[in-house]
C-alpha cells in the first residue's frame, strides 16, 4: 500500500498511476477510498521525507466535506426531529384557509335585469349601494285602475249629493220655521180662548149670583102670597141654568189649559186635525231626508278616503312589483355574478354573491384527537403558509363530521384530509380585509386540565 502511494506521488507518468487517477476521477467513491488509504498509510508507516514532502501539497478538502456533511445531517435531524415533537406538543389543524361569509342577493320580483352601476370582478361595494335593478314592464295594474275608477265615480257623485243635502236642509229649516210660527200662533189662540172662557165664567157667576138672589126674594114673597108658585119655579130654573152655565165654562177652561200645555210642548189637540200639523210633519220628513243624505255623503267621503289609501298602497305594491332595486346589505366585494344586464329572471332567483369582508373567519379541519380537546371560545392563531404575520382568533364553531356551512366563499368540504371542521373568528376581521384564500394552519392554545 505504501509502495503504491509513493509511486503515485513520485512518478505520475507511470501507467499504473495514470490508470488509478483515471478510475478515481470516474468514480467519486473510489477516489475517496484512495485518499483514505493514502492518509492512513502515511500515518501508520512514517514515510521518507521526500514522500512526506510530496504528500503535503495535497488539498484537505475531504475533511471539510466530511464536516459539512455532518453539519447538514445534524441540521436535518434537528429540523425533522423538531417538527414531530412540535406536532406532539401543539394542538394544530391539518389544513386551514382564510375564509369569509357570502351574502347572496336575490330578486324579489320577476323581470329584466338592468345594471345600476358598472360592476367588475372583485369590485368593492359599500353597504346600501344599489348594484342592480330589476324592471318588470308587464306588471298587473288591474286593481290599481279599478280603485282609481271607483274613486273618480264617487268624487263625481259627491257634488250632486252635497247639493241635494243643502236643498233638503234649507227646506227643513223653512218647514221648521213654519212649524214654529204655527205653534206660536196656536199658543196665542189658546191663551185668547182661555181668557174668553174666563170672562164667560165670570159672567156666568154673576148671573148665578143674580138668580140666587131672585130665588131667595121669590121664596120670601111666596110665603106671603105676593109671588106665585110659577114665578118661583121659573126663578129657580134660571138659577140652576146659571149654575150649569158656569160649570160648563169652567170645564171649557180646563180643556183649553190642557191644549195650551200640549201646544207649548209641540203637540196640538183638536177635533179637526191630529196632534201633528202638516207643516210639522213635513218638517220632520225633510229632516229625515236631510239626515239620510248626510249619511250618504259621509259614506261617500269615507269610501273616497279608503280608496285613496288603497290607491297609495296599491301604487306602492305595483311599484315594488314593477321595479326593484337590489342593494347590498354589507360592505364587501363582488364574489360571483350570477346574471347579466338584459337577462330575464324569476322571483327569488340569485343575482349576485357578495363577499362580506367584515365577517372573515378561518375554516380548518383537525384530527379527531385535537377536535375532542377543543371548546368554544378557545384562543387560536392562524399561521399563513406565505410567511405572513400570525392572526389571532377564537373558536366559534365546532362542526365535527356534520355538514359544513354553505354560505362561505370557500366551501369547507374542500378541506378533505380530515372530516372534523373548526371555525375560528378573527379578533380584528376588518384589519385583514378580503384576503380570502390564504392557506396555512391553526394552532390552538393548550388547555391545562385541573386535577
Amino acid at each position: 500500500m505504501a509502495d503504491r502511494s509513493r509511486a503515485a506521488s513520485v512518478d505520475p507518468a507511470a501507467p499504473s498511476s495514470q490508470d488509478t487517477k483515471t478510475d478515481a476521477k470516474g468514480d467519486a467513491k473510489g477516489l475517496q477510498e484512495a485518499l483514505h488509504e493514502q492518509l492512513f498509510a502515511n500515518d501508520d508507516h512514517g514515510h521518507s521525507p521526500e514522500a512526506q514532502t510530496a504528500a503535503e501539497p495535497q488539498p484537505r478538502w475531504p475533511h471539510l466535506r466530511r464536516g459539512a456533511k455532518i453539519a447538514i445531517g445534524l441540521a436535518l435531524l434537528g429540523v425533522f426531529g423538531w417538527l414531530p415533537l412540535r406536532a406532539i406538543w401543539e394542538y394544530s389543524s391539518v389544513e386551514a384557509v382564510l375564509n369569509s361569509r357570502l351574502v347572496t342577493l336575490r330578486t324579489p320580483i320577476g323581470g329584466r335585469v338592468v345594471a345600476a352601476q358598472r360592476l367588475t370582478d372583485q369590485a368593492r361595494l359599500d353597504a346600501g349601494a344599489v348594484v342592480l335593478r330589476v324592471v318588470n314592464s308587464r306588471g298587473d295594474r288591474t286593481r290599481l285602475d279599478d280603485l282609481r275608477r271607483q274613486k273618480s265615480r264617487l268624487e263625481n257623485e259627491r257634488p250632486s249629493l252635497a247639493a241635494k243635502l243643502a236643498s233638503a236642509q234649507a227646506a227643513q229649516k223653512d218647514l221648521a220655521r213654519q212649524a214654529a210660527q204655527f205653534r206660536d200662533g196656536r199658543v196665542l189662540q189658546l191663551e185668547a180662548r182661555i181668557a174668553e172662557i174666563q170672562t164667560s165664567i165670570e159672567a156666568a157667576a154673576a148671573r148665578r149670583d143674580e138668580a140666587s138672589a131672585a130665588v131667595e126674594r121669590a121664596s120670601s114673597l111666596a110665603k106671603s102670597g105676593n109671588v106665585s108658585t110659577v114665578e118661583l119655579a121659573r126663578l129657580t130654573r134660571e138659577f140652576s141654568v146659571s149654575q150649569q152655565t158656569e160649570l160648563g165654562a169652567r170645564k171649557r177652561l180646563d180643556a183649553a189649559k190642557v191644549e195650551l200645555t200640549a201646544a207649548r210642548s209641540g203637540s196640538f189637540l183638536g177635533d179637526s186635525y191630529n196632534d201633528r200639523p202638516s207643516s210639522v210633519q213635513r218638517e220632520e220628513e225633510m229632516r229625515q231626508r236631510a239626515g239620510d243624505l248626510e249619511a250618504d255623503l259621509a259614506r261617500i267621503d269615507t269610501e273616497i278616503a279608503w280608496l285613496a289609501n288603497e290607491i297609495i298602497i296599491e301604487e306602492v305594491r305595483f311599484s315594488d312589483l314593477s321595479e326593484a332595486n337590489i342593494t347590498t346589505p354589507v360592505a364587501g366585494r363582488v364574489w360571483e355574478m350570477m346574471t347579466s344586464p338584459g337577462e330575464d329572471v324569476q322571483a327569488g332567483q340569485p343575482l349576485l354573491k357578495v363577499l362580506d369582508c367584515s365577517s372573515a373567519v378561518i375554516t380548518a379541519n383537525v384530527t379527531e384527537n385535537v377536535y375532542n380537546r377543543l371548546q368554544l371560545g378557545d384562543h387560536a392563531t392562524f399561521e399563513p403558509n406565505d410567511g405572513g404575520a400570525p392572526i389571532s382568533g377564537t373558536v366559534v364553531n365546532l362542526t365535527g363530521a356534520a355538514g359544513a356551512p354553505a354560505n362561505l366563499a370557500i366551501n369547507p368540504d374542500a378541506l378533505s384530509k380530515e372530516p372534523y371542521r373548526v371555525t375560528v373568528a378573527l379578533a380584528d376581521a376588518a384589519a385583514h380585509g378580503c384576503t380570502v384564500g390564504r392557506t396555512g394552519r391553526v394552532v390552538f392554545a393548550r388547555q391545562e386540565t385541573t386535577p
